[in-house]
């Protein structure tokens, strides 16, 4: 009785979703507030203040390989199902991880903001954001979380074009889109960086309590700078690894929807 009222004070303000301690064994099943959650035993890790936020919306076919890289490492992890039509939900039965569900369809911004105030709610110190699509490599974790440990800034954000080899691995196609994209985030935003719409990055924990994500789409990935931007939080670029599977760029964005991202930001600024 005592861990339901632990996990009623940890979520019961988010009646959007449905919660899972997820790790060995299943002790129970409640509805709690509204919110269906499913109690389980989580395994003892050696860097427990570190939770590693994984968006998924009908990722099944690669989620089970993102979640065994990240396994290995001492960090939390928080899946946030996006309310997937695929067997996204029972996969996570399998896995020694959080696993939050939306009720409804809402988007990666949504999804992470969701993750977000759980790892908060938990009493995270450091928080990463992390594709579920198999894009982005567990070994960069620890580079963006470097600066942060030694208190050289408040934000890291992954970049693909600050080593020749990570270069290397853009399409040359997605090349072209993410260089104008740098442009149109630096008007936008006012921050001039080297990459545009990387999802891998790390916050701290003063950071994330100061960054209210109210795009639930795509467009997120700007309102994020922008917010990092208006609050003054110091930032730094860390290179990272982007894995461009058939899988991957099949899903990726195209260029009708990074235009639709534009015009919903420059909507959401003329309304507000």
């Amino acid at each position: 009785m005592e861990q339901r009222a632990d996990v009623r004070e940890a979520v019961g303000h988010l009646p959007c979703a449905k919660y899972a301690k997820k790790p060995n064994h299943a002790l129970s099943a409640a509805q709690i507030g509204g919110i269906s959650t499913r109690l389980y035993n989580i395994r003892v890790l050696s860097d427990e203040n570190v939770f590693v936020i994984v968006p998924s919306y009908n990722e099944a076919p690669m989620l089970a390989t993102t979640l065994r890289a990240l396994l290995p490492l001492p960090y939390r992890i928080v899946v946030v199902d996006d309310c997937s039509h695929d067997e996204t939900w029972s996969l996570l039965a399998q896995f020694p991880v959080y696993a939050l569900r939306h009720s409804i369809n809402q988007g990666q911004g949504a999804a992470l903001q969701t993750g977000m105030t759980f790892a908060l709610r938990q009493g995270a110190a450091y928080l990463v954001h992390f594709d579920a699509d198999g894009q982005h490599r567990a070994e960069d974790i620890e580079t963006l979380l470097a600066p942060l440990r030694r208190g050289e800034a408040d934000v890291a954000l992954g970049s693909r074009f600050l080593r020749a080899q990570d270069i290397a691995q853009v399409p040359p196609s997605r090349r072209v889109l993410l260089r104008g994209a740098i442009w149109i985030n630096w008007l936008l935003t006012g921050m001039k960086l080297t990459d545009a719409h990387n999802g891998l990055r790390a916050l701290t924990r003063g950071a994330a309590q100061k960054i209210q994500l109210r795009e639930n789409r795509y467009a997120h990935a700007t309102e994020i700078l922008t917010q990092i931007h208006s609050h003054h939080l110091r930032y730094v670029e860390c290179p990272t690894t982007i894995l461009y599977s058939a899988y991957s760029q099949q899903k990726g964005q195209s260029v009708w929807n990074a235009l639709n991202i534009v015009i919903d930001v420059l909507l959401q600024r003329a309304f507000r």
